[in-house]
């Protein structure tokens, strides 16, 4: 595996470090401080082994509401200090939160339940089902030079993505584990995304983009994917700090296996498992929340992740033929990535995120062999 020059890795780097920082320095904070006399009176009115209980109270089982929130997720490039437009450049998603998310008649939580079933992930909690979600949305990639049509070879490829995709999420209180699964179907190659994106640049007055006819499996082809997930909550107990390590693999137009170690640090009020960023796969994903209404909470989150991946089908197509596209040996199979981002929640239930993730190389040679770089913002409502 070639080996990026330090200069193209100060981005993932930096947040790395940074997201580790932050990690460590709430894992060292002090309590709140103690005054002599006043602790003893109220270790006196506890119960035998009170004392020793979180003092953040254990979240209990909820009922599923027909609808619990909707949120919507902006990627671009532009939400980064410089100025660029290409690699991953932009995403857009919604999603919808609630039973009613795996009733819809163009759900899809029925063939994941099949999927669920079959490996052997559908009973995982002693409680059953504790969430669904629905996700509509769209992403784009593009080379560095977007304003010329001829093809790049070196560069990556023009891509695109428009899918739907339905999630479900399973809790295990007593071992402080979450199960989360999705099943994702779309086509590649459709004309949409690209005439979103130049719509966009010629309002804002950026170049426009000319090279889309180039894009991986041009004219729409059918994708799919499925994807589970394991949760381990590693710090119970600590009012200020949550850790997670994560176990993921998925089967599709992104053939991979994940690991990852995330937190989030500051006033924390929603249960750990209704935050997954970490879950996100460049936009798909990204939209994604189940947090509970009426809380007001702050805090600053991030993580650190390795991909070891199969198959990347915005690198490397599908069945139809695409004017550029990579072979299995000029892909990198081992990638790296970090994110750090902020949320600030009120009680009338709206919620704001931002993020910077930063991703290496997925190409080995050539002027795409760079990192990735973008920034998001979240907007939700819980109900």
């Amino acid at each position: 595996m070639t080996v990026l020059p330090s200069t193209r890795r100060g981005p993932l780097l930096l947040i790395a470090a940074s997201s580790l920082a932050l990690l460590t320095a709430a894992a060292h904070a002090q309590p709140a401080v103690s005054v002599p006399g006043l602790d003893s009176e109220l270790r006196l009115a506890m119960l035998p082994g009170e004392e020793q209980r979180p003092r953040r109270p254990r979240p209990q089982p909820e009922q599923e509401r027909p609808a619990a929130s909707w949120s919507v997720a902006l990627d671009n490039d532009i939400l980064v200090p410089g100025s660029r437009d290409q690699d991953y450049t932009y995403g857009l998603s919604f999603s919808y939160t609630g039973a009613r998310a795996a009733d819809a008649w163009f759900s899809l939580d029925r063939p994941l339940g099949w999927l669920d079933r079959l490996v052997g992930v559908d009973d995982q909690s002693p409680e059953g089902i504790d969430g669904h979600s629905i996700e509509f949305g769209m992403q784009a990639f593009t080379p560095e030079e977007v304003e010329i049509k001829d093809l790049l070879p070196g560069d990556r490829p023009y891509a695109s993505l428009v899918y739907l995709s339905s999630h479900r999420e399973q809790i295990d209180r007593t071992r402080d584990l979450a199960w989360h699964t999705s099943f994702t179907v779309g086509a590649l190659g459709l004309p949409l995304v690209g005439e979103a994106q130049n719509t966009v640049h010629r309002i804002t007055g950026s170049n426009r983009a000319r090279g889309w006819n180039h894009q991986i499996s041009d004219g729409g082809e059918p994708t799919a994917r499925y994807t589970v997930a394991r949760q381990k909550y590693l710090t119970p107990g600590h009012p200020n700090l949550e850790v997670k390590s994560t176990l993921q693999g998925s089967v599709g137009y992104l053939t991979e296996a994940r690991w990852s170690l995330s937190f989030r640090a500051g006033r924390l009020r929603s249960p750990w498992w209704r935050f997954n960023p970490e879950l996100a796969r460049y936009g798909e994903g990204a939209s994604y929340a189940n947090p509970p209404g009426g809380v007001q909470e702050h805090y600053v989150w991030g993580g650190i992740g390795t991909a070891a991946r199969a198959y990347n089908a915005f690198l490397q197509g599908q069945f139809r033929d695409s004017d550029l596209s990579y072979d299995h040996d000029e892909v990198r199979h081992l990638v790296g990535e970090a994110w750090l981002g902020y949320t600030l929640a009120w009680h009338n239930g709206w919620r704001l995120s931002y993020v910077l993730r930063a991703q290496s190389s997925e190409l080995k040679d050539g002027p795409g062999d760079r990192h990735l770089l973008w920034g998001g913002m979240v907007i939700a409502h819980t109900f």
